[in-house]
Order: structure tokens, then C-alpha cells, then sequence
């Protein structure tokens, strides 16, 4: 029999690879906790909110993952997502190392972990390679992704 918990990964990522954000969503528990660099943390809906936004932009977007591991409540994968970054019209091409833990059958925590610097080189170009390294840059690139999510959500939920 598969593992539950890897065929739970296995789902997530098939639902990332069809821009699927509802499936997506549905493998979190209700009070998931997500990081990763550029968003920081999120709590709750604004995990799934994160991924309807941003599938509902992504443009030549593609998704492969590999390395699915799960060892008791613990799973991790690599993947890597191809797309184009809206703001700048810049190809990125972004390595994640992901972590889950898992509770009852669900999501309960999962962080993204990938470098920023590398992530900012591609998304904006000149800029980021000068400036992405700095922590005003990378603070400024995650105050600008918190705001596009808050915006986002309260035109979803008016």
C-alpha cells in the first residue's frame, strides 16, 4: 500500500502542476501554517488565498517535483517552477525545497524554502542582482507580495 502522506504530497503537487489552487488548498488543514521568502508566514485561508492568486496569474507557467520523502508525520520535496513573474515580464525559474508536517491526513504545516537572492536575480533583473542579497530588498519584495495578497483577498471576500 502507498503511504498515505506521500500520496497526500503527491496530490498537492499534481493540483500545482494543473493550476489547480482549489485541490491545492483542500490537502491544508484549516489552520495551516505556510512560510517561504517571499510571502513569510501565512495562517489559515490566506495559504489558499496565496495559491488562487497567484495560479490565477501565472503565465508559461510549469511545475515539476521529485524527491518526495515522508518518514512518520514529516514529508519534504524538491520542485521547481518555471514561469513568467507579472510584474517584470522576466522568466524565473525558482528551486524549492519543500517541508510538510502532516496531521490527521492533511497539510498541517508546509515551508517553502528556495534562495531569494537567486529568485530576485530572475524577477527583476539588474535590480535584483545588485539589491537582492540586502534585507531592505528582500524586505521590500515580501511587503509588496503581502500587500498584492492582501488586495487580493479583499476583492475575493468583499
Amino acid at each position: 500500500m502507498p503511504n498515505p502522506n506521500t500520496a497526500l504530497i503527491e496530490r498537492f503537487y499534481t493540483a500545482f502542476q494543473n493550476l489547480d489552487a482549489e485541490s491545492m488548498a483542500a490537502c491544508y488543514a484549516p489552520d495551516i501554517l505556510f512560510q517561504d521568502p517571499v510571502f513569510g508566514v501565512l495562517h489559515g485561508k490566506e495559504a489558499g488565498d496565496m495559491w488562487r492568486m497567484l495560479l490565477g496569474r501565472a503565465t508559461d507557467f510549469t511545475l515539476t517535483y521529485d524527491s518526495i520523502k515522508s518518514i512518520g508525520q514529516v514529508a519534504s520535496a524538491k520542485a521547481v517552477a518555471r514561469y513568467t513573474y507579472s510584474a517584470t515580464g522576466n522568466t524565473v525559474v525558482n528551486e524549492i525545497n519543500a517541508r510538510f508536517a502532516i496531521r490527521d491526513g492533511l497539510i498541517a504545516e508546509h515551508t517553502d524554502v528556495f534562495d531569494l537572492w537567486r529568485w530576485s536575480r530572475q524577477a527583476f533583473g539588474m535590480k535584483g542582482w545588485l539589491f537582492g542579497w540586502t534585507p531592505q530588498m528582500q524586505r521590500a519584495i515580501q511587503t509588496k507580495a503581502r500587500k498584492a495578497l492582501k488586495e487580493y483577498r479583499q476583492k475575493a471576500r468583499p
